[in-house]
């Protein structure tokens, strides 16, 4: 049988090549045949090998792991999706007299209910972490030749994602720090949510209500790296993520962590962020991170982003002279000079003319005055610290926004959180190694 098949094929690709070497063919076009032809024959040979190695029906088995009897009914036939492509099964079936049935062939082989080889679904897990449902459907299409539609990934890619949450939970491997000083960034972005999860709660709109929950994410990093400037800059390599849809909050009451409290100890522990020499918590003003830092990370020296600093005091130049005012400007301008110079308490007594009669101004002043010990560049500088949460801020933008916030996009929370924590595992490194292990389970 094989032989025949090799021959077929062989038969097959040598008209090809001779088409194309005649001029028939241009070789894009001859190598995608080649490819369609040799999946096509690959995947028949898959499928008839795997129907015809032997009766895998007998009449009562016990399964291993519960001991329960099962009873042999019958063959029944299904379609797979594989690497390979379409292959048709034959597999005995069981009950276990309780209206249960099982197909201990599918379960050997690794098919889940959704028809999918762990081969495609480490493609799934690879596009659809990056791009949309439809756009991850077409370029499993596009580069795998295989038609699996974008409501079969999307309930594939989801299923991943609730694995990898799980995983998250239960696995947290501590190892070394991959410097003497370590960095954890924490920010939050909305992500557009269906209605029904808005429900009931404030938001920013006219009317108060909600059209976004926030995703909080933890960045973990080290910045031993300069740039040409000589300013620390992210290690390549030493960036992982880690962010869900869940509450920071706890009521003084409470003896535990909250849910994302809870999410950056796991994330830190994995990093050895704890057991670093130095740590560094960075951040903007949300009350939440710092809250956090001070109950986990008490030892920590606490950065409020630079560029955020700025911000504030340019925000609050605008609202006291106006948005075109040059003097203002230039106020501005000096401010956040002396902001980096550490001339604080210079600011803090200029905003004080205007904070009754302004309430930027007085928002900026209580802002500054809050975070006397994080605003210490200077210091900050002389320790050879990085001052700039851009990396966390772009993880919000890249790793969260790219992906959830595209174009007609609302979601669940439950789907919502299943897909960050794909994109999470992906881009930090880990979504391999979890197929991997997932296969071996």
């Amino acid at each position: 049988m094989n032989s025949e098949i090799t021959k077929a094929i062989e038969h097959e690709i040598s008209e090809l090549v001779q088409q194309a070497l005649n001029g028939a063919l241009d070789f894009e076009t001859l190598e995608g045949l080649v490819r369609e032809t040799s999946l096509r024959t690959a995947a028949a040979v898959l499928e008839r090998m795997i129907n015809s190695a032997g009766d895998d029906s007998s009449a009562a088995i016990t399964r291993a792991d519960d001991g329960t009897v099962l009873t042999y009914v019958g063959k029944r036939t299904k379609t797979f999706v594989t690497v390979l492509g379409e292959i048709t099964l034959h597999r005995a079936y069981y009950t276990d007299g309780n209206g249960r049935g099982y197909f201990p062939q599918d379960r050997n082989l690794g098919f889940d209910t959704d028809c999918l080889s762990g081969g495609v679904k480490r493609m799934i897990g690879h596009t659809a972490g990056v791009l949309s449902f439809t756009e991850s459907s077409l370029m499993i299409r596009n580069l795998a030749g295989l038609h699996v539609g974008s409501k079969h990934v999307e309930r594939a890619g989801e299923a991943l994602g609730q694995e990898i949450i799980n995983t998250e939970k239960s696995q947290v491997v501590q190892v070394p720090p991959c410097s003497t000083t370590m960095y954890l960034g924490m920010d939050g972005t909305g992500c557009p949510m269906r209605k029904e999860e808005t429900e009931g709660r404030t938001g920013k709109q006219p009317d108060g209500s909600a059209k976004t929950r926030e995703v909080k994410l933890a960045v973990v990093f080290s910045a031993d790296s300069r740039d040409s400037h000589g300013k620390p800059t992210r290690d390549v390599g030493s960036v992982s993520y880690n962010a869900a849809i869940e509450s920071a909050a706890t009521a003084d009451v409470d003896e535990s962590l909250s849910e994302f409290a809870q999410r950056t100890e796991r994330e830190t522990q994995r990093r050895g962020f704890d057991k670093a020499a130095l740590q560094v918590v960075i951040g903007d003003g949300a009350k939440w991170i710092w809250n956090i830092a001070d109950e986990q990370f008490p030892d920590a020296i606490q950065i409020i982003d630079l560029f955020h600093a700025k911000g504030t005091i340019s925000t609050a130049a605008k609202a006291i002279f106006g948005t075109e005012n040059k003097f203002g400007a230039q106020w501005a301008k000096t401010c956040r000079d002396e902001l980096e110079a550490g001339k604080l308490e210079r600011i803090i007594e200029k905003l004080k003319a205007f904070a009754e009669n302004c309430k930027e101004a007085r928002q900026c002043r209580e802002y500054l005055i809050t975070n006397r010990r994080r605003l210490n560049y200077p210091r900050f500088r002389a320790l050879g610290l990085c001052t700039s949460s851009g990396i966390v801020e772009s993880g919000c933008k890249h790793v969260i926004g790219a992906r959830v916030k595209q174009s007609g996009m609302h979601w669940t929370v439950r789907g919502a959180n299943a897909i960050i924590a794909l994109r999470c595992f992906k881009l930090s490194g880990r979504f391999d190694a979890f197929m991997d292990q997932r296969r071996s389970a």
